[in-house]
């Protein structure tokens, strides 16, 4: 009995200690938890709020910004939305017909049509239709075929030994520098799949122009990049070595362009690598400038002379300038030298000031320069008035990307278009507005090798052959539902504009062509 009674205090005891350890237990746990917790807390506490007071009295202490001083710390916020704020618009504020310089449906357009997507749009235009300055085709009741083929346009005058047969659409002037080697490479890929040339830009011909064989037009700027003298100058030497390259069909010598007329560039010293410095033929690491003038002229005459130099040192390759058109007067006086010496470029390249570039001072790309249906209707008709026109081609650039567009400026004067952004577009460019940024995330306007790895040359090269042979087809379809068997019989009175609620004008009504000839003094 004594050992039953003896048992059960033991097994009572042991109940009781045993609560008693697990209620301490329980609490030293919870006690530590409690105090894990708070520590938790409080580093995090630290983390944020020390940081947050540091950049506050960092604000408050600063004299540059009167916003982040009088905010501190959230005044930051001011900037951080301004910084995605383009993104915002572009996806969830901008409608399909008002952003610029290119809206959602062109930028669709482009991309369907390099793709080769279906490119119908249903429901009718977006386009108010009464709108001022619409702009309207006037077809035929009696339409023509579709050519089988798509048309070449010869460029080279009685002073040429090789003239050069043009595609419609061509790649405009981009360097190699302002664009990535991959978006040149894929450029050049696909002008050599679709028989079109590609303009170099003023940055010179870099093995990238060089890698697939495509039609090239040299560029060749004020700072003569790729044919230049140690002191800036133009080397004959070297030009004539370059301009034998069977790839160089034409030599370009560019006066200004649409986007900064009558403004220079810098090329920094940090950007100027080795690689860049052999392709421009500089010093690398050194700052090199292109000025806004030409060393190797500095008139009409002048201008002229350099013409007929580069045709001679080129072994008779066609060989025109590029200008966005200002003082008319001087455009006057070349055509005046012209008649005088006799010296006539092949071409001549209007660039409108509605033109691109990676980076421009805003009160060039949207003060300066004269756009281009202006310009173009004046170069044309300058050329008429003096007897010139039928020795001169007429390539123009400046937001064209549609079939309409090629047969506008074609009805205008021109004879063949190119084409910039609208390249870049089919390159897969979103318009995203970081070409002076370096951080293009498509790898367009980038070198950073994280963005430009996503630019697949193979891919991209097809949706540019893609978009030219579209582009041109369009236009051949156009010209046929104009009644029309070819770009040649366009005139301007096949292209209509609204100029007021009730009134529609033919641009033969708004811009009558000039006769030729009918200039004074020829």
């Amino acid at each position: 009995m004594e050992d039953r009674v003896r048992e059960l205090n033991q097994f009572f005891a042991f109940r009781i200690h045993g609560r008693r350890f697990l209620i301490a237990g329980a609490a030293t746990l919870a006690a530590i938890g409690l105090l894990g917790w708070w520590w938790h807390a409080a580093w995090w506490a630290f983390a944020l709020v020390v940081p947050v007071f540091g950049i506050g009295v960092a604000d408050m202490l600063q004299t540059k910004n009167t916003i982040i001083r009088n905010f501190p710390f959230l005044g930051h916020f001011r900037y951080l939305s301004l910084m995605i704020s383009p993104e915002i618009h572009q996806y969830f504020v901008e409608n399909d017909t008002d952003g610029k310089p290119f809206n959602k449906t062109q930028r669709a357009f482009v991309s369907k049509r390099a793709d080769q997507r279906p490119e119908t749009h249903p429901f009718g235009t977006q386009q108010d239709v009464y709108a001022l300055n619409y702009e309207w085709a006037a077809h035929s009741i009696y339409p023509k075929p579709v050519a089988d083929s798509p048309p070449r346009v010869r460029i080279g005058g009685d002073a040429c030994r090789q003239p050069y047969d043009a595609a419609l659409l061509n790649i405009s002037a981009m360097s190699y520098g302002s664009l990535s080697s991959k978006a040149i490479l894929a450029l050049n890929q696909g002008a050599k799949m679709g028989g079109f040339f590609h303009d170099t830009g003023e940055g010179a011909i870099s093995e990238y122009h060089l890698a697939h064989g495509a039609d090239l037009v040299w560029e060749i700027g004020s700072g003569y990049f790729g044919c230049r003298t140690a002191d800036g100058g133009f080397s004959e030497e070297t030009f004539q070595e370059k301009a034998a390259t069977p790839s160089v069909k034409m030599i370009e010598i560019k006066l200004s362009q649409g986007a900064k007329p009558g403004h220079g560039g810098v090329l920094p010293g940090s950007k100027n690598t080795p690689e860049i410095a052999k392709i421009r033929g500089v010093e690398p690491y050194t700052t090199v400038v292109s000025p806004a003038y030409h060393k190797a002229f500095s008139d009409a005459e002048g201008l002229l002379r350099f013409v007929q130099r580069l045709r001679d040192l080129s072994d008779g390759k066609p060989v025109g300038f590029k200008l966005c058109v200002g003082e008319r007067r001087e455009f006057i006086d070349i055509c005046r030298a012209m008649n005088e010496t006799g010296i006539r470029p092949d071409f001549i390249t209007v660039d409108g000031s509605e033109g691109g570039t990676g980076a421009a001072p805003i009160e060039y790309s949207d003060s300066v320069g004269m756009p281009l249906e202006e310009a173009l209707v004046f170069v044309h008709d300058t050329l008429r008035g003096y007897g010139l026109k039928q020795h001169i081609r007429l390539i123009v650039a400046g937001k064209i990307i549609t079939g309409f567009d090629i047969v506008k400026a074609i009805a205008l004067g021109a004879d063949v278009c190119n084409s910039a952004r609208g390249m870049m577009f089919a390159l897969g460019c979103i318009q995203a507005l970081k070409c002076d940024t370096g951080e293009c995330p498509t790898g367009v306007a980038t070198h950073d090798p994280a963005l430009t790895r996503g630019l697949v040359v193979k891919t991209k090269s097809q949706r540019v052959a893609n978009f030219q042979a579209g582009t041109v087809r369009a236009a051949q379809e156009l010209v046929a539902a104009m009644g029309l068997d070819s770009f040649e019989q366009l005139t301007r009175a096949h292209i209509i504009k609204r100029t007021a609620l009730n009134v529609m004008q033919s641009f033969e009504e708004l811009y009558p062509t000039a006769p030729e000839g009918s200039y004074p003094e020829q």
